[in-house]
């Protein structure tokens, strides 16, 4: 069983004094990041599609053991929202024989406005490639329904626990490994404030459940404003003895 928690980026310019010390040059943050953390969420990849070689230099600078989770790009989930996958895909996959044994993931974060199509999502999980580990999250609440559940079981397919304003926190394991993206305590805005120790603490005993259970739990603070991404971070890490 394993736990890995960390933050969603790592390259935050209001990070400075909490997790980089002042006048840190901005290519030395992943290697501070690494010495804090054995995991990240590579947010970035949802916006611009980094090239293999990009994929290759991670590789070499992270170290044996951290794990990478990797987003999955806009032009897939909400341009093309999952139709006609091939070429994208195609692209995923280069990116994922690059990273290496550095990677632990796909996230594949699916906009609010897409309903849901069962169809069309068991298209897209069937045609990527065997051993890529896929997490989903859903934003339209037409996809909490106990046949999408069932079609994310068949194909070994986490479905993305989410904790922050608007959404809905369905505690459910469909996977050997659970996923948690945590936005934020805010009940008003998205990956606004920190959460409280109890806070942290109840999310600690839900992990535990997953551990009694035998699945790995994959957790990301994606609260990175003033840092509270990091502090929370290493709160729940040390709450569960890492």
């Amino acid at each position: 069983m394993a736990y890995r928690i960390g933050t969603s980026g790592w390259s935050y310019d209001h990070w400075k004094g909490v997790l980089y010390r002042p006048g840190l040059p901005v290519g030395e943050r992943l290697p501070r990041y690494v010495e804090e953390f054995d995991t990240v969420e590579l947010n970035a990849s949802f916006y611009r599609w980094p090239g293999a070689a990009r994929f290759r230099s991670w590789h070499d600078r992270l170290p044996p053991g951290f794990a990478m989770v990797v987003k999955a790009p806009r032009g897939l989930t909400h341009a093309k929202r999952l139709y006609a996958p091939e070429a994208w895909i195609e692209r995923i996959a280069e990116g994922w024989r690059a990273l290496g044994d550095r990677h632990a993931g796909l996230l594949v974060q699916l906009p609010p406005t897409l309903a849901r199509d069962d169809a069309r999502l068991d298209y897209f999980l069937a045609a990527l490639p065997d051993g890529m580990r896929v997490a989903v999250e859903f934003r339209h609440p037409s996809w909490n329904d106990e046949e999408v559940f069932h079609l994310l079981e068949r194909h070994g397919a986490a479905y993305v626990v989410m904790s922050g304003a608007g959404l809905d926190c369905i505690l459910r394991a469909t996977a050997d490994f659970v996923y948690v993206r945590l936005h934020g305590p805010s009940g008003e805005h998205l990956y606004a404030g920190s959460y409280s120790d109890d806070d942290l603490a109840w999310w600690a005993d839900r992990f535990r459940e997953w551990d009694a259970q035998g699945r790995d739990v994959l957790a990301y603070f994606n609260n990175d404003g003033e840092g509270h991404a990091v502090r929370n971070a290493w709160t729940l890490r040390s709450m569960l003895g890492l």
